[in-house]
């Protein structure tokens, strides 16, 4: 069975060239013949991965999360266009977007500005709230997932509808693909999900992007694990001082151990960013300050390929109950 790399078509799209690669597949830049504008086509060997019944519950599910995910419709959620299979391997196809995604900037020597950081938060905070008004739970909020457009003004949250298939296989394998770091610990507990998880993988974010640190550090793995269950995540200031206590307050709340200590939803998360960014004269919540002031940092990023993309979910499929 040939790769999509190594064929010319997936479905109906042409692919151009790989973007990128995860832990289940790669994404590609496609075109869209029929109406000749370019999309993203993120990809997974379902055959590889499942057989059986399995395989037959994978690609179901495949396909209701990928339909629901397409009916979200925010200005900072990647939009999804279709999804299909072609010779064993499931495609979401979605707008293609310029730019680059958050994981660059979580480097000490590439961390954005704090009014960039404030207001790129904000309107995640918003995308999340919106899906979870929906009935949809991200599981995998993370610098990775989040696209931007800096000198456009772009933010995209993606991958919607995705962690579910990597689920599946985790839970079949037993094996917890990639960092642990941005799950929620109710998440690694094992215990249902609502919208609350998806804001505390925003506190870690938010965190990363301020610092250039994780909350929870740890080479072992099982500490690592027990660390974000049950120890307090570090405070923001410990870090950097400089940084003003109301911001420091909202990661706090949204690194709370428990979902309930978190905020209610993410326009309450959006609201206290904004209100921070009011707070101070370099921070400007109506965008009129850059994104980025190192601009050659920027071409950099912008001249890189995607950030590989793994799904971190659990195996709980009660989270969303319109699923």
């Amino acid at each position: 069975m040939p790769s999509p790399a190594e064929r010319s078509h997936l479905g109906p799209y042409r692919i151009e060239r790989q973007l990128g690669r995860g832990a289940m597949g790669a994404v590609y830049l496609g075109t869209d013949p029929r109406t000749g504008k370019a999309v993203a086509l993120k990809t997974m060997a379902l055959a590889t991965e499942f057989d059986g019944t399995e395989l037959e519950d994978a690609r179901e599910r495949f396909f209701r999360e990928a339909e629901t995910a397409g009916r979200l419709r925010h200005p900072d959620i990647v939009r999804i266009l279709d999804a299909g299979e072609h010779d064993g391997t499931a495609y979401v196809a979605m707008e293609y977007l310029t730019g680059h995604d958050l994981q660059g900037h979580t480097q000490s020597t590439q961390l954005l500005s704090l009014p960039a950081v404030v207001r790129i938060g904000a309107r995640v905070a918003d995308a999340l709230a919106y899906a979870h008004s929906q009935g949809v739970v991200h599981r995998d909020v993370k610098p990775a997932n989040v696209m931007v457009d800096l000198e456009a003004d772009v933010v995209k949250v993606t991958d919607f509808g995705i962690a579910c298939i990597a689920d599946a296989s985790r839970t079949r394998t037993g094996v917890v693909l990639g960092t642990p770091s941005f799950m929620s610990p109710e998440q690694l507990s094992g215990r249902r999900l609502d919208g609350r998880s998806d804001l505390y993988s925003l506190g870690v974010m938010l965190f990363q992007l301020l610092t250039g640190q994780l909350p929870h550090q740890n080479e072992a793995m099982a500490r690592l694990l027990h660390a974000i269950v049950n120890e307090p995540a570090a405070d923001l200031r410990s870090v950097r001082p400089d940084l003003p206590d109301a911001l420091a307050q909202v990661v706090a709340r949204l690194l709370s151990k428990q979902p309930e200590a978190r905020p209610a939803d993410g326009w309450q998360v959006a609201n206290d960013l904004r209100a921070v960014a009011a707070l101070g004269s370099s921070v400007d919540p109506s965008g009129g300050v850059p994104l980025v002031t190192n601009t050659a940092a920027l071409r950099d990023l912008e001249a890189q390929p995607f950030a590989t993309t793994v799904s971190l979910p659990q195996p709980d499929r009660g989270h969303n109950p319109k699923l």
